[in-house]
C-alpha cells in the first residue's frame, strides 16, 4: 500500500490545525523526552531537560494561543447572531413601514381622485346660473310677460312658497 503525496500533505493539515507547527513541536518534544532518558551525562541530562522545558513552554503557548482564539470565535459568533437577528427585525419593520406607506399612497391617491372629481363638477357648476337668479329672472318674467306664459304661475307659486 503506497501512501501518496497528496495524502501526507492532507494528513498533516489535519494533524497541525491551524498550521502553527505543533505536530513538529510534540514530535520535537517527544524525541527531546527519549534523547533525555537515554543521556548518559548528568550534563547532557540537563541541557535536554532544558530543550524539552522550552518545547514544552512552546506548546503550552500555543495551546493558550488557540483556546483564546476559540473563546474569541465563540464571542463573534454570538455577536454575529445578535446582528443577524437586528437586521432581521429592522428588515420586518422596514416591510411594516412599506406596507404602512402604500397604504398611505393608496388613500393619497383616492383623495386627489376625489379632488380631482370635485373640480370638474365645479367648473360644470360654476357654468350653470345661481338657482336664486333663476328663481328671481323666471319670477320677473312672469311679471311681466303674464301668468300665461310658459308655466309662470307654477314657477310663481314655487318661488313665493319657496322664499
Amino acid at each position: 500500500m503506497s501512501v501518496t503525496d497528496d495524502e501526507v500533505i492532507r494528513k498533516r493539515l489535519l494533524i497541525d490545525g491551524d498550521g502553527a507547527g505543533d505536530d513538529r513541536r510534540i514530535n520535537l518534544l517527544l524525541k527531546s523526552f527519549i534523547k533525555w532518558c537515554n543521556s548518559g551525562s548528568q550534563e547532557e541530562g540537563y541541557s535536554q531537560h532544558q530543550r524539552m522545558l522550552g518545547t514544552l513552554g512552546q506548546c503550552e503557548f500555543s495551546m493558550g494561543k488557540t483556546l483564546l482564539v476559540y473563546d474569541m470565535n465563540l464571542r463573534e459568533m454570538l455577536n454575529y447572531e445578535k446582528i443577524s437577528k437586528d437586521i432581521e427585525s429592522n428588515i420586518s419593520a422596514a416591510h411594516d413601514k412599506i406596507s404602512e406607506c402604500k397604504k398611505q399612497i393608496q388613500q393619497a391617491k383616492r383623495i386627489r381622485k376625489n379632488r380631482q372629481e370635485y373640480d370638474a363638477l365645479a367648473k360644470v357648476i360654476q357654468q350653470h346660473p345661481d338657482r336664486h337668479e333663476t328663481l328671481h329672472c323666471a319670477f320677473m318674467d312672469c311679471h311681466l310677460h303674464g301668468p300665461a306664459h310658459n308655466g309662470c304661475n307654477q314657477r310663481c307659486n314655487e318661488e313665493t312658497s319657496s322664499g
